[in-house]
């Protein structure tokens, strides 16, 4: 029994990424600092690129990339890896932090950004990312200017790509969590509109609440084929339902199986494969999946050790329990694409 915890204890702190402790900002966020861009040609400040060998490369278990990959780019903005520590707790991640970018590689970018390695080219920026108490802080202004700091980074990262590597590819936007958030600010500023909005195949936007009127051209995806359209969603325990959907106003909200906005239940046969373990094979048929208001539910998923798992809250499974769905997916939508 002891050697099972210490094993589900292991997956849990690699796959859904529990911290061990969080050392909160104890000041207000230093405006005195001033912003200065990183230096995006250096590989260094990149997670995930398709000129270097990363984490982002690897396949689970004895998955066999069968196929060549689509003339298509991955823009990939990955979640909070950020949680303090007593030596540094500031309102935003070193860019140097080895222990963060370590923590990044071998969950975000092992465990997401690997999805899309048979779509196409995977780059995937390191930026100075918010703490993540700043989701939860009562100083909201502090929050605020966190989060602008980790965007500018971000927004330098895609200006460095677009202007150097992109060559006029289309774009996969893919982002979770505090990256979705991210992703939000990138397509408004960049992809809302005209002429960019058709360079968008899609964007995955995951495990955070993009509300209906937030773009002005970009909409919902409809179906699988959809293209220059958005996916989003939050997933969790079906029968859960968390107090903010009474508050909430009606956000974009995707079924991962179906690729619908219907709240229709679709069953776990629908499930090409979820991913808890990537020396392991994707486990078919693993959760099924139902949008219930602004939310995805679907059933607690099985894997050795599951019974000790009780959150109800799935936000960190949000990609890895449709793995192989967003990975046959994001090329299906590559080929309506360019058709």
């Amino acid at each position: 029994m002891k050697k099972l915890q210490r094993k589900l204890i292991f997956l849990l702190s690699i796959v859904l990424w529990c911290s061990c402790a969080i050392y909160k900002p104890k000041d207000s966020f230093n405006d005195k600092a001033k912003y200065i861009p990183l230096d995006y040609k250096n590989s260094y400040y990149w997670a995930a690129l398709p000129f270097k060998v990363d984490s982002s490369d690897r396949l689970p278990g004895h998955l066999d990339q069968n196929y060549i990959p689509e003339e298509v780019d991955i823009f990939f903005l990955h979640p909070t890896t950020y949680f303090g520590s007593k030596k540094y707790h500031d309102w935003n991640a070193e860019i140097t932090d080895t222990k963060v970018n370590e923590s990044t590689d071998k969950s975000s970018i092992l465990y997401q950004a690997s999805i899309f390695n048979g779509t196409g080219r995977v780059f995937a920026p390191r930026y100075r990312q918010a703490h993540y108490n700043a989701f939860f802080t009562k100083d909201s202004l502090s929050a605020e200017k966190a989060f602008n700091r980790a965007y500018e980074d971000i927004y330098q990262a895609f200006l460095y790509y677009f202007d150097h590597w992109n060559n006029n590819r289309p774009i996969i936007i893919a982002a979770h969590s505090q990256g979705a958030l991210m992703g939000i600010k990138l397509l408004k500023e960049v992809f809302d509109n005209e002429k960019m909005k058709n360079k968008l195949v899609v964007a995955y936007i995951v495990g955070y609440p993009v509300p209906n009127n937030t773009f002005r051209f970009l909409k919902a995806c409809e179906n699988e084929h959809t293209t220059s359209c958005i996916c989003s969603w939050r997933t969790y325990k079906e029968g859960f339902k968390p107090k903010f959907l009474d508050q909430e106003t009606q956000v974009i909200i995707t079924n991962p199986l179906s690729w619908t906005t219907e709240n229709k239940y679709v069953g776990k046969e629908k499930n090409l494969g979820a991913v808890i373990d990537m020396k392991k094979d994707p486990l078919k048929n693993s959760v099924s999946a139902q949008i219930y208001k602004n939310i995805l539910w679907c059933n607690k998923p099985k894997f050795k050790g599951s019974f000790f798992y009780l959150a109800k809250n799935f936000h960190k499974g949000d990609y890895n329990l449709f793995y192989m769905n967003v990975r046959e997916n994001s090329r299906m939508r590559v080929r309506s694409f360019y058709k």
